[in-house]
C-alpha cells in the first residue's frame, strides 16, 4: 500500500523538478526565464536562489548527484551549467549548443562527465567538458533524427541514449565519446558502439512524451499521446525485440514514468495520479492507482442529462448556461468543483527518483501545473 506527503505547493506551475543529493533542495522550472531553488528549513521549503540568466522560457532542468551540478535548457537555444561554490554561491557557465531551435529536454549522464539536449533542430546536442580549454563543448547526434526531441534518458552504461520524438520514433543511439567515455561492454543494444549508431528504432501512436531504460538497461520503456505504456526487449543489434508489449489505456495520456524495478512502472500525467504497471516479456499489466482519491467519483450530472434538468427548471439567465456548459466542457460536470479528490490538481508534468537505488526504488516525487510538489512512498 503506498502513502504520499504533500512537500509543497509553490506559487507557480512547474513543469519539471529535480532533487539534490541530500535531498534537501529542488530546483524546478515555473513556464518563464527562471529557476528557482527551494529549500528545507524545517518542515518549509523557501525560496533560496533564483537563477534568471536565460533569456526564454526555460523548458528542462536536471541536477547531476554525482557532480552537484544543475543543468537548464531554453528555448533560447542555449544551455547553463551551475555550480555550487565552497562559499555557497553558485558559478554559472553558458554551454553554445549550436541549435536554430529551441533546446526542449536535458539530461545529465550517471557518471555526471557529461550531458543530452534535444532539440527542435532535430539534433541532440552531446556536451562534455573540455579541461585544456576550460569550456563545454557540444557534438550532435542527427542521424536518423527527423523531428522535434521531447524526451531523453540515458542507458546505465553512460553511453547509450534514448530518444522520444514528435515523429511517433524512439531511437536509441549511441552518444560515445573518445574522450570521455571508457570502451563499453557489449550490450543486448550491440558492442561496436561509435558515436551516432543506431542500436534500434520503435514505432509509436502518438508523440512521445517521456522514455526511460530499465534499471538494467535491458529493457525501455516509453509512454506516448495515444495514451499508451509500451516495453520494448531488445534481443540483438538489427534484429525484432524479443518482446515488445504495448498497453493501451483509457485514462488520459501519460507524460512522465518512472521504472520502480525490472517488473514494476509508475507513469502519470494529465489523469492527475500516478499509475502503477507490472509485468515482464511475457506481458504487462495495470495494478492500480497510487492516490486513493483518484478512485472517488463525485454524484454529479454530466451530458445530456443535466441540459435537460436545466430545461425543465424553467429559464434562466445567459451567464448561468454559460457557465454551465463552460463546466461540462471543463471538467466534465454541469456543477461547479472547488476542488478534486486526488492530490495534485492539475497535470502531472515529471516524476523523480527520491529514495533507494536502482532497480529498487522504494520512492519518488512528482510536481505539476498546479505547483504541487508530493512525495510517494511505495
Amino acid at each position: 500500500m503506498s502513502s504520499f506527503q504533500l512537500l509543497s505547493v509553490l506559487p507557480k506551475p512547474s513543469y519539471d523538478h529535480v532533487f539534490n543529493r541530500e535531498r534537501n533542495e529542488f530546483v524546478t522550472t515555473t513556464a518563464t526565464n527562471q529557476v528557482e531553488v527551494y529549500k528545507q528549513q524545517g518542515n518549509e521549503w523557501v525560496l533560496n536562489k533564483t537563477f534568471s540568466d536565460h533569456e526564454k522560457i526555460v523548458t528542462c532542468v536536471d541536477w547531476s548527484p554525482v557532480t552537484n551540478r544543475i543543468v537548464t535548457c531554453s528555448q533560447d537555444r542555449n544551455a547553463y551549467v551551475y555550480e555550487k561554490q565552497r562559499d555557497g554561491s553558485w558559478k554559472q557557465t553558458l554551454v553554445l549548443l549550436r541549435l536554430n531551435r529551441a533546446a526542449t529536454f536535458v539530461r545529465w549522464s550517471p557518471k555526471g562527465d557529461k550531458f543530452a539536449v534535444g532539440s527542435g533542430a532535430r539534433v541532440i546536442s552531446v556536451c562534455y567538458f573540455e579541461e585544456e580549454n576550460d569550456w563545454w563543448v557540444s557534438k550532435h547526434l542527427k542521424r536518423p533524427l527527423r523531428s522535434t526531441i521531447l524526451s531523453l534518458d540515458w542507458h546505465p552504461n553512460n553511453v547509450l541514449l534514448a530518444a522520444g520524438c514528435a515523429d511517433r520514433k524512439v531511437y536509441v543511439l549511441s552518444a560515445y565519446i573518445r574522450d570521455v567515455d571508457e570502451k563499453p561492454e557489449a550490450t543486448v543494444w550491440g558492442s561496436r558502439l561509435p558515436f551516432n549508431t543506431v542500436c534500434a528504432e520503435y514505432p509509436s501512436g502518438g508523440w512521445i512524451h517521456s522514455v526511460q531504460f530499465s534499471p538494467s538497461g535491458n529493457a525501455l520503456a516509453f509512454t506516448s499521446h495515444d495514451s499508451s505504456l509500451t516495453i520494448a526487449y531488445p534481443s540483438a543489434p538489427e534484429q525484432p525485440p524479443r518482446a515488445f508489449a504495448t498497453l493501451k489505456l483509457p485514462q488520459l495520456p501519460f507524460h512522465s514514468l518512472l521504472w520502480v524495478n525490472e517488473t514494476t512502472i509508475v507513469a502519470a500525467g494529465y489523469n492527475y495520479a500516478p499509475l502503477l504497471f507490472q509485468g515482464n516479456e511475457s506481458g504487462w499489466y495495470f495494478i492500480g492507482d497510487l492516490d486513493p482519491g483518484a478512485s472517488k467519483t463525485t454524484a454529479t450530472q454530466t451530458g445530456k442529462d443535466a441540459v435537460k434538468d436545466e430545461e425543465e427548471s424553467g429559464p434562466v439567465s445567459f451567464s448561468a448556461l454559460r457557465s454551465t456548459f463552460r463546466n461540462m466542457d471543463l471538467k466534465g460536470s454541469s456543477q461547479s468543483v472547488s476542488s478534486l479528490p486526488t492530490v495534485h490538481q492539475n497535470m502531472i508534468a515529471s516524476l523523480r527518483s527520491y529514495a533507494g537505488a536502482p532497480g529498487n526504488m522504494t520512492s519518488f516525487t512528482s510536481s505539476g501545473t498546479d505547483g504541487c510538489i508530493v512525495l510517494w512512498n511505495l
